[in-house]
């Protein structure tokens, strides 16, 4: 009685589709012409990125996608790939209905869905025109195209679309391409045994590798052979030749510049991103995407990332991460993930890391700068303290009583830093950095000092820094310039993207600062011709004196912006840095100079700012003397002299003291001596003279008291 239902249900269920495949072939017929879109249907060569001024530069993935003729395949590959993907590929006319009955039986004599039986035409409309998703509504018009297709192109053609397009893993697509991955050999050039080893591979070819999954490989390849045979395409004795045979690979890499990958990486990313152009149509679609890379700085920075002397580890496994934008546009001129970067690799330039001091001139200087109440002449304290439960303190022990901005940036002070953000308050400060789209969750004081929570990305850290050589605004970085379509048409542009930030004095206080960082700082290891202007920065580890988790130098010309990381994708007692910020610093100056790339121009004032002048260094007074003189008319003065100033800017104050009582009489400015006039010959007073500082209002160390005496007469 159950087998009688279970048939019953089966007849009901063939009429049903029969009746449903009726009503659809007739509306397949009359609306299929409204579904294809011809253009789809031409394979292109693979993409290629080309620089601003039209050279090449690399095709945009590791194989080229090499576009064949039906008559240069041979004829029992093409038979292979028939055999088994679609048996009957030479006598339906897009859609097997014979399969598809077959296949139905099967799936409800085992009441699921065991058996596919989508023809080679469906595979080619799927593949080329529709998405992966399995609804009634995609299905539906794969059929659809499927048949329309089949009125439109020959069997040849429709064969010679499909083996072009179909992936056979290792990011190689079409039959031309998979020839030279596989067996090192042009198409036209395959053995039986060859072709057989490429069909199989497009059920599922990571299921069916022959390098990773050989076993399976060569069965999935046998049963390909066995299927040739059941359709009389091969002899019985050319089954157990070719059967006996092992798979004989002769894998062949990419064959073009590695140095690039970062790059293509980064394209591929945004293309998808940016332009909703997918990977599989960059390999496809024939684009020429402008990128604003830097040919020179790219491979010269590529070759030196292979350079372990740059990398100071504990072994040979330190990692790196380079990227360098232009300073007017914010195009990505050189792009290096890692030292030994692979495609679609792990790329540490969008990697978090602690940034240490580079980020005080983003997080704090720059924000007091910002709220008038600062300069980078004013005092700031320097002396160890609790704020809270927090104390700073300087990395080499040193304090004083109070540091210029200017000097705690030059020397990357901690306890000025901390004690700035404490006053300007931390929201004021990370607002500043969610202006240029930074968003960090972090509330302590230790922010300061580059202690967050998640970290700064290497891309991330140069638009921050984008500010200082962009007039206070933000540049959003980019690595697609243009798209141009196979028919050399414009279809995507890249548009400059910025926000204001900081205003103009702000940046310009800051690269003037941070020019002193590089010229007399802690940056100021390595050589370097021209305008230059960065940051260091280092991480400790926890617990550990003799090493650095990471090391930082980011900085700008007046052409370019970028940054240097160091460090180990997982630092532990045996992978750290045995060195800090000195390294990537040297590297940075190395690499821009080798490249061309040290500018023949100078960091330019924005107009209507003030400019700043290079900080006054106080000298002390050690050899004042006095004299008593006699003028013409009976009138006695003191004259004061000491050592004439380097530096005609530092100013002195003159003190005198009499009756016990010091009062300042004057200042001189850039000179060695001072007369006062006057003078009671019989009650002469002391003298002393202290330097002055006109920028930080701040007085040096007082001079000896001189007592002048009538005796010393000029």
């Amino acid at each position: 009685m159950n087998d009688l239902k279970k048939w019953g249900y089966l007849a009901i269920g063939l009429l049903s589709v029969l009746l449903i495949s009726f009503i659809g072939f007739l509306l397949i017929v009359f609306l299929g012409n409204y579904v294809i879109d011809e253009e789809k249907l031409v394979i292109h060569s693979s993409s290629e990125m080309v620089d601003l001024e039209g050279n090449f530069v690399s095709k945009l993935y590791n194989e080229n996608h090499q576009i064949v003729s039906i008559d240069d395949i041979p004829e029992y590959t093409q038979q292979a790939i028939v055999s088994i993907e679609d048996e009957r590929f030479y006598k339906h006319h897009g859609i097997d209905v014979q399969s598809i009955f077959r296949a139905i039986i099967h799936d409800l004599k085992a009441f699921s869905k065991v058996q596919g039986a989508s023809t080679l035409t469906q595979q080619l409309a799927k593949n080329v025109f529709l998405t992966n998703d399995k609804t009634f509504m995609r299905k539906t018009k794969e059929v659809i195209i499927a048949i329309n297709l089949e009125r439109k192109y020959t069997k040849d053609q429709i064969l010679e679309m499909y083996l072009n397009q179909v992936y056979f893993g290792h990011g190689v697509y079409g039959i031309g391409g998979a020839s030279k991955y596989y067996f090192g050999k042009d198409i036209e050039n395959l053995s039986l045994e060859e072709s057989a080893s490429l069909a199989a591979l497009l059920k599922a070819p990571s299921h069916y590798d022959p390098v990773s999954q050989p076993e399976r490989g060569l069965e999935r390849r046998n049963l390909v052979l066995y299927k040739m045979l059941d359709n009389h395409y091969i002899t019985e004795a050319e089954y157990r030749k070719t059967k006996a045979k092992p798979t004989e690979l002769n894998i062949t890499e990419q064959k073009f510049e590695n140095g690039y990958a970062t790059y293509i990486d980064m394209v591929i990313k945004e293309a998808k991103e940016k332009y909703d152009i997918s990977y599989d149509e960059l390999l496809n679609g024939g684009y020429k995407v402008v990128v604003p890379i830097h040919k020179k700085t790219q491979l010269t920075a590529y070759q030196y990332f292979k350079n372990g002397n740059y990398f100071p580890g504990t072994d040979e496994n330190a990692e790196g991460a380079f990227v360098l934008i232009n300073s007017k546009t914010g195009g990505v001129e050189a792009a290096i993930g890692g030292r030994n970067y692979y495609f679609q690799g792990l790329n540490r330039i969008n990697v978090k890391r602690q940034p240490g001091s580079t980020i005080k001139p983003l997080l704090v200087y720059s924000p007091a700068l910002e709220t008038g109440n600062y300069n980078p002449y004013s005092l700031i304290p320097n002396e160890q303290s609790a704020l809270g439960d927090y104390k700073p303190k300087n990395y080499n022990n040193e304090y004083s009583k109070n540091m210029t901005m200017y000097k705690a940036i030059l020397e990357s002070a901690n306890v000025p830093a901390v004690w700035l953000l404490n006053d300007i308050g931390i929201e004021v400060a990370k607002n500043y950095l969610e202006k240029m789209n930074i968003s960090i969750p972090d509330r302590g004081l230790s922010m300061a000092l580059g202690g967050l929570k998640n970290g700064l990305t290497p891309l991330e850290l140069v638009k921050a820094y984008s500010t200082f050589g962009h007039e206070g605004d933000a540049l959003e970085p980019f690595v697609i310039s243009a798209i141009y379509d196979h028919n050399n048409e414009l279809i995507a542009n890249a548009k400059i993207k910025e926000y204001k930030v900081f205003s103009s004095q702000t940046s310009w206080y800051m690269t003037k600062m941070l020019s002193g960082v590089v010229k007399e700082g802690t940056a100021d290891k390595g050589v370097f011709e021209g305008d230059l202007a960065g940051k260091t920065g280092s991480t400790n580890i926890p617990g550990q004196t003799n090493g650095n988790k990471d090391a930082w130098f980011v900085g700008y010309t007046p052409d370019v912006i970028g940054t240097i990381w160091m460090g180990y994708d997982k630092t532990d007692a045996k992978h750290f840095l045995r060195n800090g910020s000195t390294y990537p610093t040297i590297l940075f100056k190395k690499i821009l100079r080798e490249a061309g790339r040290e500018p023949t121009t100078e960091f330019e004032k924005p107009k209507n700012i003030a400019d700043l002048d290079s900080p006054i260094e106080l000298e002390p007074i050690s050899n004042l003397k006095s004299k008593v003189s006699f003028s013409p008319f009976g009138l006695f003065s003191v004259k004061l002299t000491w050592k004439v100033p380097t530096d005609e800017r530092q100013q002195y104050h003159i003190y005198r003291v009499k009756d016990g009582k010091e009062k300042l009489i004057d200042t001189v400015t850039g000179v060695g001596e001072y007369r006062d006039a006057f003078v009671n010959v019989f009650n002469v007073s002391s003298y002393y003279v202290v330097p002055y500082n006109p920028q930080t209002k701040e007085e040096g160390e007082r001079s000896k008291l001189v007592n002048p005496n009538i005796r010393n007469k000029e």
